[in-house]
């Protein structure tokens, strides 16, 4: 019976016990709920090179800070000039993120500021540009013995390519800086901040206060070399890393298909693969990535993406302005349409690009087809920014006939749309993809298309659709490709708007081009389609759930698909959004249908490739389209020096998960108190446990020990 006693005790004892568990998990996590409010947004991260460290970092633990709103440029004073709790986490709105006010806080603040805040209130803002005034600025066009690009001077902002750059992407930080631009979000800021700290600012050290807290910890530091070092073995056992090289992939096609090598030419990695002399190309280019202070975050509107969509409408309209067969051409030049990645970081993809031309990579043997070299190049045309479209500037680094005609000719045939192309020879030459090829050979025969820098927003998160005034034009039941007349195309958009304005560029170069290798009378009239301008401006800048990416897709439904996808270049593992859209936009733009072919066949084969298409019922495509690496040769090259500045060596830190709260911050007071209570209550602790163990044979007379309850053993 007293057995039975004692288990049910114990049972009753041991479901207490869980009860207790569970109840105290659970008013755990509802406390934890109620102390910290989590706030979206985004974080700066630390980036590197051969030669320093970029970016923010918070302190390995997570960085906190009383919340402070700057209102006016004299609130800096306050946390600058022996704050009474300090450490501080200041609100600025973008009017007030400058770099004097930026560096002020890291130079001045360093034990008073934990935290910045960035948040999005762009009532007083004019410009927001945290590039530098010369882009690339080491990795252009180099002077005679110098270190400096000559195509850009810093000192002279008529000369310079980002008149409003500050250049505070490219300092470092002590601390982390954290964007938030939803307005709810920024509302919870700003009420915990009035509610607890916005008032009796002399007092703040004796009461709590509303305060942020931020874990960005970045693993890396120093720079990319020691970075780098650091994660390879045998300096690393484990396998953790420090950084990861920036890096992603080129996408390029061709117009025409190529000829298949003979047997066995290009059947290995060996030098046996040689140029074919006698073909030559058009090189058309542009850069498909941008870039911005915070991760991942930066549409890129006026900085890359007007230029994109450019050249892809370019390929379309060239497309149908040509015969489908190359032997047709009044001269055989085929044309090779390349978008180069991660040119935000010193030419990441057109160096590769340029690498793997030398060693006779491009394309690679896989395809069969005979290599490309700066031999076979007769011209390239590389699109830069096009910040406005009514005066372009030709931009050669030497004076020859070809670009004198090119001009001449391109000017003739824009003379219906209101397009004025301007030829500028010397070395002042924009910060656009042509830099690697003129670096590696001066004479390279490279015409760079280039506005006058009108972008206030160049490599921000405020270079987005209102930046390029986009309205989106939504005629999703069109026929995209189809060419339209000027008559037909002001229909659909003003005059006045981006799409008109890019497709009157895209038709200019297109007519011109047609003009040098085959005649224009294809054209009768018809010109780029402004509504394949109106879908890729609006896949790219307001929503991936766009009827253009799921015509291209191999399947008729997508995942649900929101925002536009990221053209940060990111790390070289894996593939990026943007690059896999890219090169399935290629393959549809400058692809032919192949009839009577079933969807398994199609994938089984390398050169088709299956698309939903317009109609929706599938289909397959012969298509002349490529990735290439686009990986600095830095991190290719065997004991390469870090520090040349001959290609570029950007890493990107490795980090743990990112976490944003605001909670209630207790005062100094208040801590010492809770402290001191705590040593106390320790203390009285440790005195009734002595008293109860050296009374315990009063306190616990006539209890049995567990040793009494045991039989003794029976023996043998």
């Amino acid at each position: 019976m007293d057995s039975q006693l004692k288990k049910r005790s114990l049972t009753f004892f041991t479901h207490g016990l869980l009860l207790c568990t569970v109840f105290g998990v659970t008013r755990g996590e509802s406390t934890n709920d109620r102390m910290f409010t989590n706030v979206r947004g985004s974080n700066c991260v630390r980036l590197l090179n051969g030669t320093h460290q970029r970016g923010c970092s918070s302190k390995l633990f997570g960085s906190a800070g009383a919340l402070h709103l700057i209102r006016i440029v004299e609130d800096f004073e306050f946390i600058l000039r022996n704050p009474p709790a300090p450490p501080y986490a200041p609100i600025i709105p973008p009017h007030l993120f400058t770099r004097e006010n930026i560096l002020r806080l890291k130079n001045e603040g360093q034990h008073n500021i934990s935290v910045v805040v960035l948040i999005n209130q762009v009532d007083k803002m004019t410009h927001f540009s945290h590039e530098l005034a010369c882009p690339n600025q080491y990795s252009g066009i180099l002077l005679p013995n110098s270190t400096e690009t000559a195509t850009c001077n810093t000192r002279n902002a008529d000369l310079s390519w980002n008149p409003w750059g500050t250049g505070l992407m490219h300092e470092d930080f002590p601390f982390p800086i954290y964007y938030v631009s939803d307005k709810e979000e920024i509302d919870k800021l700003l009420d915990c901040f009035n509610k607890f700290n916005n008032f009796d600012y002399d007092n703040h050290a004796k009461r709590s206060l509303c305060a942020v807290e931020v874990k960005a910890f970045m693993t890396a530091a120093v720079n990319s070399e020691v970075c780098y070092r650091r994660s390879k073995y045998p300096y690393n056992l484990s396998i953790t890393r420090y950084c990861d090289p920036l890096g992603d992939h080129n996408v390029y096609a061709t117009l025409y298909p190529r000829n298949k090598t003979e047997t066995g030419e290009a059947s290995s990695l060996d030098d046996s693969r040689k140029i074919d002399p006698n073909e030559k190309f058009i090189l058309i280019s542009c850069r498909m990535d941008t870039t911005s202070m915070f991760e991942s975050l930066g549409l890129g509107a006026k900085d890359s993406l007007i230029g994109y969509v450019t050249l892809l409408s370019l390929a379309n309209t060239i497309k149908q302005y040509l015969p489908s067969n190359y032997n047709d051409l009044t001269r055989k030049l085929n044309l090779i349409f390349v978008v180069f990645n991660g040119e935000s970081f010193d030419y990441i993809g057109s160096q590769s690009f340029v690498y793997d031309m030398e060693n006779l990579d491009i394309p690679p043997f896989q395809t069969e087809t005979t290599p490309i070299s700066f031999e076979n190049i007769e011209l390239m045309i590389d699109i830069g920014t096009l910040d406005e479209t009514s005066t372009i500037n030709i931009h050669t680094l030497n004076a020859t006939e070809r670009a004198k005609s090119f001009t001449t000719l391109i000017n003739l045939q824009s003379r219906n749309f209101n397009v004025d192309y301007q030829l500028s020879e010397g070395i002042n030459l924009p910060p656009t993809s042509a830099q690697s090829f003129l670096r590696k050979m001066p004479t390279f025969p490279a015409l760079i298309l280039n506005a006058k820098p009108t972008n206030k927003y160049y490599h921000s998160i405020y270079d987005d659709a209102n930046n390029v005034n986009f309205t989106y034009g939504n005629y999703t039941k069109q026929n995209y490709t189809r060419l339209m007349a000027t008559e037909e195309a002001l229909k659909y958009f003003t005059s006045n708007s981006i799409q008109i304005k890019i497709r009157n560029v895209s038709s200019s170069l297109a007519l011109a081009l047609t003009n040098m290798l085959y005649s224009d009378e294809r054209v009768n009239g018809i010109y780029a389609s402004p509504i394949l301008i109106d879908e890729l401006l609006y896949c790219f800048l307001k929503s991936s759930d766009c009827r253009l990416f799921k015509d291209e897709s191999a399947v008729s439904s997508l995942e649900a698909l929101t925002d536009p996808p990221p053209r940060y270049v990111s790390v070289e593992d894996g593939l990026q959004a943007a690059s896999g859209w890219t090169y399935r936009l290629m393959g549809l733009l400058l692809s032919s249908v192949k009839n009577n072919i079933s969807k398994q066949n199609c994938d089984e084969m390398p050169s088709l490739l299956w698309m939903n298409g317009q109609t929706g019922v599938g289909e397959c495509r012969q298509t002349t389209h490529y990735y290439s690496h686009a990986l600095s040769p830095a991190f290719l090259i065997e004991n390469y020096d870090w520090k040349s500045g001959e290609y570029s060596t950007w890493t990107e830190s490795t980090w743990s998960p990112f976490s944003t709260r605001i909670f209630l911050r207790p005062s100094k007071t208040h801590e010492v108190m809770t402290l001191s209570i705590g040593i106390v209550v320790l203390i009285i602790s440790f005195c009734l446990v002595y008293i109860i163990s050296s009374r315990s044979d009063v306190l616990f007379e006539g209890a049995t020990t567990s040793s009494d309850t045991l039989t003794a053993p029976t023996a043998c």
